[in-house]
């Protein structure tokens, strides 16, 4: 015999509870006991919910949790009504969490529980007794309360927003009973304004929404009063209050409270539960709802001001921003700011475009030491600084020498006696100005990371620049100015520290997480102007000039596609996406390797240099290329040229080339330094399709004197830089120029046969 035929023999009903789903299964004898149909049936929890006496249902609730918390048997006797509300009868439930395959099963409460249980009738209650006069028949009335006032103050105090506070309400389980229906009135002058409601019908709210304090309404004499009011039935409702039921009717409710929202010992507002079934409101239901509306009052009133602080910084940070998104012919731009520091959501980051007496464009990102209001006050008045020195016209080092003098006058230490309060600030920056035409970037850096390009095939690199202090440090730095080449489709990225080191990043894992996002892109293809226009249909074979021959067929659909253009990925997806890689869901799970997670405002700037088209054949790709300076007073940037030689081969296939490669420049640029007297310019280039590419790099200098082959002995220290080029290079030259010479090398992905 079925486990359900025995059951059924004894009267006892089988049914199972999935509250994460939200279904309740019963079998046909489970679903007769509860007012249904006599067969198996599967119901939402809402319409299980109907069958049973409000108050029992909240009490099983309660005794079920306690069950699962638990790990033990849950017992409870709840009551069956009808559609009136009227008992038809009580049953006994038995249930435990279910168990598979030796396995608990059992969910926590937080995450939600599987029940299995089974109900049979008790004879203890007559039909047809009033739901509305019983008393509960089930679990411990008290400890339920204690539990849900701990629940409720737990999450109002959580809640974040006006918004949330009202749906955390919304969803509050009274033990004993719940509300159908809420609405929050606030004070604005002498009127009551409706801040939201949950649970009424649509536009049920339009008698509330607006009214007089004096007016004859519950929610206008719980605010002039202070005082609840509890009106358990219609009856009592249109009785007291005959002017404000004319106008909002039953609303299928039938029991009412308004209570006075309390905070700091002034009524800010009035609280209204409604109910669907009449409720008595003794004094233990009173001591709830009265508890809660205090606890919702601290909420809303904690909320507004939340929401207030959180407007009056947005408006003080948006000031500071540009107003407008920058419009510059040949240039697109994407920008972010994101306040991530103190708890006032601002802080000092900030970038600014600035329209230059020369027509061209300066560009500027910056960052104010700290994450409080006086950093965000110092960074304004340091913007406005920058710009306007920026406007009068002077150059990129110009401009960061007189900001350096500005910023540390601003926070110079003040008058004696007064040493305690000084703070002194000092701030990065990044300056560069653009000329949209001709693609050059000078470039001043005051202590801030350097830029990052992405080239137009989609590699990352960073652009080593000159820099000096921080600005307010010293006020006699100078800021050298680096001149960098932007080519049409290249992207250049400006960032403040926040987007490199936030997470537990350091440096290097930082610009390794940038990378990760810079370089993923999906250009698209298009034909290009000029390129013939892809068929519609092939040409029928007796079409006048239409290929008849599947080589000539093959040769027109070569020349249909013969040419492309790429289309860079959009701007503004990109920003989103440097954000997304810090502050969005993945983030949590790259952090750095350093022990805590750092956060930081962020601000950014993305340029692209536009171009109508990029021409790409068949068996071609984009050109990477790249240039630098070594000075002769800084052969520390042989290092830095040395990285970006690696980072421009990032995807090269033969890892040994790629280090002949880096020891070939650091034996060029080192000539230069040795025996000329002028600088190294640096100028590497990679051409061709993966697999078959060839990489040229030119070293030039100011000197006339050729270099000539030596034979140095064992224990020389020199000598040795061209029997490396003949040695490692696949070609290699040296070609005098009128103002000097340039020494080249070049290397081939495949090797010099193309093999």
């Amino acid at each position: 015999m079925r486990t359900e035929d025995l059951l059924a023999a004894i009267a006892t009903g089988l049914w199972r509870w999935d509250s994460v789903s939200g279904a309740v299964s019963y079998d046909a004898e489970a679903a007769r006991l509860v007012g249904l149909p006599a067969e198996p049936v599967t119901l939402p929890e809402s319409a299980a919910r109907a069958c049973f006496h409000p108050v029992d249902w909240v009490e099983i609730k309660a005794i079920v949790n306690l069950a699962v918390a638990e790990g033990t048997l849950a017992e409870a006797r709840v009551r069956v009504v009808d559609e009136k509300g009227r008992v038809l009868r009580t049953v006994r439930s038995r249930c435990r969490p279910l168990v598979q395959d030796g396995d608990p099963g059992r969910r926590g409460v937080e995450n939600g529980y599987d029940l299995v249980g089974t109900l049979q009738e008790v004879p203890e209650t007559l039909p047809g007794t009033s739901a509305a006069t019983l008393r509960p028949v089930t679990g411990d009335w008290r400890r339920g309360r204690e539990a849900f006032l701990l629940d409720a103050g737990r999450a109002l105090a959580e809640a974040p927003s006006t918004a949330e506070v009202l749906r955390v309400a919304a969803g509050l389980s009274m033990p004993g009973f719940s509300p159908d229906g809420l609405a929050v009135f606030g004070v604005r002058g002498d009127r009551v304004s409706l801040i939201g409601h949950h649970g009424d019908p649509v536009g049920d709210d339009r008698p509330f929404a607006d009214q007089p304090l004096d007016s004859d309404c519950p929610a206008a004499e719980v605010i002039r009063t202070g005082r609840a009011i509890y009106l358990p039935g219609p009856e009592v409702y249109r009785e007291r209050f005959p002017g404000s039921w004319a106008r909002a009717g039953t609303a299928g409710r039938r029991a009412w409270a308004f209570l006075p929202l309390i905070d700091a010992g002034r009524t800010v507002g009035a609280w209204m539960a409604s109910f669907a079934h009449p409720v008595s409101f003794s004094p233990d239901e009173r001591s709830v709802l009265t508890t809660v509306a205090r606890m919702l009052a601290q909420a809303l009133s904690r909320a507004s001001l939340q929401e207030t602080e959180r407007e009056l910084t947005d408006g003080l940070q948006r000031s500071m921003l540009p107003a407008d998104k920058p419009d510059i012919p040949g240039l697109t731009v994407a920008a972010r700011y994101v306040p991530t520091g103190g708890g006032l959501q601002v802080g000092g980051d900030w970038y600014d475009v600035i329209g230059l007496p020369s027509g061209r464009t300066a560009l500027v990102i910056g960052d104010v030491q700290g994450h409080d209001v006086r950093a965000a006050g110092i960074m304004g008045q340091l913007r406005i600084a920058v710009r306007a020195y920026a406007s009068e016209g002077h150059h990129p080092d110009a401009v960061l020498s007189r900001a350096s003098r500005f910023l540390a006058g601003l926070t110079e230490p003040p008058g004696a006696g007064t040493e305690a309060a000084y703070d002194p600030r000092f701030a990065t920056c990044l300056y560069i100005e653009v000329d949209p035409v001709a693609g050059t970037l000078d470039i001043a850096r005051a202590g801030h990371p350097d830029p990052a390009v992405r080239l137009a095939d989609g590699t990352m690199m960073i652009r080593p620049t000159a820099g000096g202090l921080p600005l307010g440090v010293d006020p006699d730095t100078d800021y050298p100015t680096t001149r960098v080449v932007l080519e049409p489709g290249e992207t250049l990225l400006m960032c403040t520290d926040g987007l490199i080191e936030t997470g537990g990043h350091d440096v290097e894992t930082g610009w390794d997480r940038i990378r990760a996002v810079f370089e993923r892109t999906t250009p698209n293809t298009v034909a290009a102007p000029g390129a013939p226009d892809a068929p519609d249909a092939p040409a029928a074979p007796d079409t006048p000039g239409a290929p008849d021959t599947p080589a000539a067929m093959a040769a027109a659909m070569a020349a249909m596609t013969a040419v492309t253009a790429v289309v860079p990925d959009d701007l503004d997806a990109l920003a989103e996406a440097l954000v997304q890689a810090v502050h969005g869901p993945p983030s949590h799970h790259t952090t750095g390797h350093l022990a805590d997670r750092r956060e930081d405002d962020i601000a950014l700037l993305l340029i692209r240099r536009d171009a109508e088209v990029c021409l790409v054949g068949p068996g071609s790709a984009p050109v990477r290329r790249t240039a630098a300076t070594v000075a002769q007073a800084e052969p520390e940037r042989i290092a830095e040229v040395r990285q970006q030689l690696r980072d421009m081969l990032h995807d090269w296939a033969d890892r040994d080339q790629v280090e002949s490669a880096v020891l070939m420049l650091s034996e060029m640029v080192t000539n230069v330094l040795v025996h000329t007297d002028g600088d190294a310019l640096l100028v590497a280039e990679v051409s061709g399709r993966p697999g078959s590419r060839r990489l040229r790099l030119d070293v030039a200098d100011g000197s006339d004197e050729l270099p000539h082959r030596r034979r140095p002995g064992e224990l020389a220290s020199s000598g040795r830089g061209l029997m490396l080029m003949e040695v490692l290079a696949d070609a290699w030259g040296v070609d005098p120029r009128g103002d000097g010479k340039c020494i080249w090398y070049e290397l081939y992905e495949a090797g010099p046969d193309g093999a």
